[in-house]
């Protein structure tokens, strides 16, 4: 072999490397999911979110809680998704309520509208996600409006 084979071999290799070891994030605009599961699984950091995740204990949940390291998600309910990372398998999402975005992982969100404790199908437009309503009575009419909806079409 002769140095300019090696040394072409080099970089091909070197940049293959470093396009394999990028951050595949991606932004989102205006997308929605709906929580699967129910738990202490969002925090503000990712590593607080494997913490938690691999290494789940009564302990470590009632620590990371107590000290607002993790937040419950409670199934049915809407977030907005705020960036995906399909290196990690986390999602930045938004939830109504939380000062700032938090990190789930991606196999605890669905794409299809789930119904939420309360027998509800949670909407933008029926939780604080929504962009356009800002005063809180406002906010509260549409969700009685929404919770009442669906049963009286039913009748």
């Amino acid at each position: 072999m002769n140095v300019k084979t090696i040394v072409s071999g080099a970089i091909v290799f070197g940049l293959a490397s470093a396009a394999l070891s990028i951050n595949d994030t991606k932004a989102t605009a205006n997308q929605y999911r709906w929580v699967v599961v129910d738990g202490p699984y969002t925090c503000h950091s990712k590593e607080d979110l494997r913490q938690i995740t691999k290494h789940h204990s009564d302990a470590t949940e009632l620590q990371m809680v107590d000290q607002l390291r993790a937040y419950y998600l409670i199934s049915g309910t809407i977030v907005e998704l705020v960036q995906e990372d399909s290196a990690s398998g986390m999602s930045q999402i938004h939830l109504a309520g939380i000062t700032g975005d938090l990190w789930t992982l991606s196999r605890f969100l669905s794409k299809r509208p789930l119904v939420d404790p309360g027998s509800v199908i949670e909407t933008p437009e029926n939780t604080d996600l929504s962009p356009g309503i800002s005063d809180v009575r406002e906010r509260e009419r549409w969700k009685s409006f929404w919770r009442i909806a669906p049963s009286s079409a039913k009748s």
